[in-house]
Parts: structure tokens; sequence; C-alpha cells
């Protein structure tokens, strides 16, 4: 996933990401697999995640708690393709890494 954060909403974007996967796992719907998540050098940030199945991802669609997430999301961001950053298009892509 790649979230481009609206305008003076980049710090909320970066705190709502790190509850993401944390929140997703409570409604057992991602693996215990550990979450990457980076920073491009626009500020999108990019998350890489596992979900448990493509059923948990159409569940997810209905899930009230993820209902709520999303909502959260569209308030600090948009969602872009992973090739619209300049990076994507270099053989290695670098991202800043986020704690």
């Amino acid at each position: 996933m790649a979230y481009k954060p609206k305008p003076g909403k980049a710090e909320a974007l970066k705190e709502l990401t790190k509850t993401h996967v944390p929140r997703l796992k409570k409604e057992g719907l991602v693996t215990d697999r550990t979450a990457i998540i980076m920073e491009a050098a626009d500020g999108t940030i990019i998350e890489v995640f596992e979900w448990l199945s493509q059923e948990t991802i159409n569940n997810a669609h209905h899930n009230p708690a993820v209902l709520q997430m999303w909502a959260e999301y569209a308030e600090v961001c948009d969602y872009v393709p992973l090739n619209t950053l300049p990076e994507a298009s270099n053989m290695f892509a670098g991202f800043t890494p986020i704690d």
C-alpha cells in the first residue's frame, strides 16, 4: 500500500500507519509477519504486510473496525499506486524506514 499524506497530515498518517497492522491482527485478518513501513522522498508512506488470505481481504470490506480505520485513513491521506513514486522507476528503489 502507498499512502500520500494530505497537506499538514504527514505526522498523523505516520502514527495511524503504526497502528494499522496491529488493528488488522486484532480482527484476525493478517499474518504475524512483521510489517515494513517506509517513506518516499515526497512523504508518501509505503507499507508492506501480509493478509491471511483472499477471503480475509474480502471480509475486511464488511468489517466495521476496518471500515472505521479506512475512514481514519481517508482523513489524512490518499491511496496512490506504487508505480507513481519516482523511486519505483529505479532498479533499486530506496525508501527511508519508519520505526
